[in-house]
Protein backbone atom coordinates (compact mmCIF):
# COMPACT_ATOMS: atom_id res chain seq x y z
CA UNK A 1 0.00 0.00 0.00
CA UNK A 2 1.26 3.34 -0.93
CA UNK A 3 -0.14 6.92 -0.77
CA UNK A 4 1.84 9.65 -1.94
CA UNK A 5 1.55 13.17 -1.65
CA UNK A 6 2.81 15.89 -3.43
CA UNK A 7 2.44 19.31 -4.76
CA UNK A 8 3.30 21.33 -1.53
CA UNK A 9 5.70 24.32 -1.23
CA UNK A 10 5.88 27.80 -0.07
CA UNK A 11 3.20 30.64 -1.38
CA UNK A 12 2.19 34.04 -0.15
CA UNK A 13 -1.24 34.51 2.03
CA UNK A 14 -3.81 34.59 -0.81
CA UNK A 15 -2.01 32.04 -3.05
CA UNK A 16 -3.10 28.80 -4.29
CA UNK A 17 -1.41 25.18 -4.23
CA UNK A 18 -2.89 21.68 -5.63
CA UNK A 19 -2.01 18.62 -3.71
CA UNK A 20 -1.75 15.39 -4.99
CA UNK A 21 -2.10 11.93 -3.99
CA UNK A 22 -1.03 8.86 -5.94
CA UNK A 23 -2.93 5.65 -4.75
CA UNK A 24 -1.60 1.96 -4.81
CA UNK A 25 -1.62 -1.60 -3.53
CA UNK A 26 -5.51 -1.08 -2.57
CA UNK A 27 -8.90 -0.95 -4.01
CA UNK A 28 -8.94 2.75 -4.52
CA UNK A 29 -12.22 2.92 -6.26
CA UNK A 30 -14.48 1.18 -3.27
CA UNK A 31 -12.12 3.37 -0.80
CA UNK A 32 -13.28 6.47 0.67
CA UNK A 33 -10.38 9.26 0.62
CA UNK A 34 -9.89 12.43 3.36
CA UNK A 35 -7.19 14.86 3.68
CA UNK A 36 -5.62 15.57 7.14
CA UNK A 37 -3.32 18.68 8.63
CA UNK A 38 -1.14 18.86 11.19
CA UNK A 39 0.72 22.21 12.11
CA UNK A 40 3.51 22.20 14.24
CA UNK A 41 2.86 21.89 18.05
CA UNK A 42 -1.04 20.92 17.42
CA UNK A 43 -3.01 17.86 16.27
CA UNK A 44 -4.40 16.18 13.01
CA UNK A 45 -6.82 18.33 11.65
CA UNK A 46 -9.22 16.60 9.19
CA UNK A 47 -9.93 18.70 6.83
CA UNK A 48 -12.08 16.84 3.81
CA UNK A 49 -13.47 13.82 2.75
CA UNK A 50 -14.42 12.19 -0.73
CA UNK A 51 -16.65 9.60 -1.41
CA UNK A 52 -15.98 6.34 -3.17
CA UNK A 53 -17.31 7.77 -6.75
CA UNK A 54 -16.28 10.94 -6.22
CA UNK A 55 -20.02 11.90 -6.05
CA UNK A 56 -19.81 13.31 -2.34
CA UNK A 57 -18.17 15.77 -0.36
CA UNK A 58 -17.43 17.02 3.03
CA UNK A 59 -15.11 20.04 4.30
CA UNK A 60 -14.23 21.48 7.45
CA UNK A 61 -15.24 24.72 8.31
CA UNK A 62 -11.81 26.11 8.17
CA UNK A 63 -11.51 25.46 4.55
CA UNK A 64 -15.12 25.31 3.10
CA UNK A 65 -15.57 27.59 0.58
CA UNK A 66 -11.33 27.89 -0.28
CA UNK A 67 -10.49 23.74 -0.87
CA UNK A 68 -11.65 21.77 -3.03
CA UNK A 69 -11.71 17.96 -2.92
CA UNK A 70 -11.62 15.65 -6.30
CA UNK A 71 -10.49 12.22 -7.65
CA UNK A 72 -9.66 10.20 -10.67
CA UNK A 73 -10.38 7.26 -9.63
CA UNK A 74 -8.72 5.92 -13.29
CA UNK A 75 -5.37 7.39 -12.18
CA UNK A 76 -5.98 6.29 -8.52
CA UNK A 77 -5.40 9.90 -7.28
CA UNK A 78 -7.05 12.41 -5.30
CA UNK A 79 -6.49 15.96 -5.33
CA UNK A 80 -7.19 19.44 -3.11
CA UNK A 81 -7.18 22.33 -4.34
CA UNK A 82 -6.51 24.94 -1.89
CA UNK A 83 -7.02 28.69 -2.93
CA UNK A 84 -7.14 32.10 -0.51
CA UNK A 85 -4.00 30.18 1.46
CA UNK A 86 -3.86 32.10 4.76
CA UNK A 87 -0.76 31.59 7.16
CA UNK A 88 -2.91 29.39 9.35
CA UNK A 89 -2.90 26.78 6.84
CA UNK A 90 0.61 25.86 7.04
CA UNK A 91 1.03 22.63 8.36
CA UNK A 92 1.93 19.21 7.03
CA UNK A 93 -1.07 17.67 4.56
CA UNK A 94 -1.38 14.10 4.43
CA UNK A 95 -4.13 11.97 2.45
CA UNK A 96 -5.37 9.00 3.79
CA UNK A 97 -7.60 5.79 3.34
CA UNK A 98 -10.27 4.54 4.97
CA UNK A 99 -9.98 1.19 3.27
CA UNK A 100 -12.06 -1.02 5.80
CA UNK A 101 -14.58 2.03 6.76
CA UNK A 102 -18.33 1.43 6.35
CA UNK A 103 -19.24 5.03 6.17
CA UNK A 104 -17.80 7.74 5.47
CA UNK A 105 -15.95 9.05 8.26
CA UNK A 106 -14.20 12.45 9.29
CA UNK A 107 -12.47 11.02 12.37
CA UNK A 108 -8.89 10.73 11.61
CA UNK A 109 -8.67 7.88 14.07
CA UNK A 110 -10.82 5.43 11.08
CA UNK A 111 -8.37 6.23 8.61
CA UNK A 112 -6.26 2.98 7.23
CA UNK A 113 -3.46 4.77 5.19
CA UNK A 114 -1.23 7.40 5.02
CA UNK A 115 1.10 8.84 2.97
CA UNK A 116 4.04 10.91 4.38
CA UNK A 117 2.78 13.98 4.10
CA UNK A 118 3.82 17.13 2.24
CA UNK A 119 4.99 20.36 3.29
CA UNK A 120 2.29 23.70 2.90
CA UNK A 121 3.98 26.68 4.57
CA UNK A 122 1.97 30.72 3.64
CA UNK A 123 3.32 33.44 4.28
CA UNK A 124 2.20 36.39 5.12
Amino acid sequence: VQLVESGGGLVQAGGSLRLSCAASGFKFGITDMSWVRQAPGKGPEWLSLINQNGANTWYANSVKGRFTISRDNAKKMVYLQMNSLKPDDTAVYYCAADNYGVAPTMDSDDYDYWGQGTQVTVSS
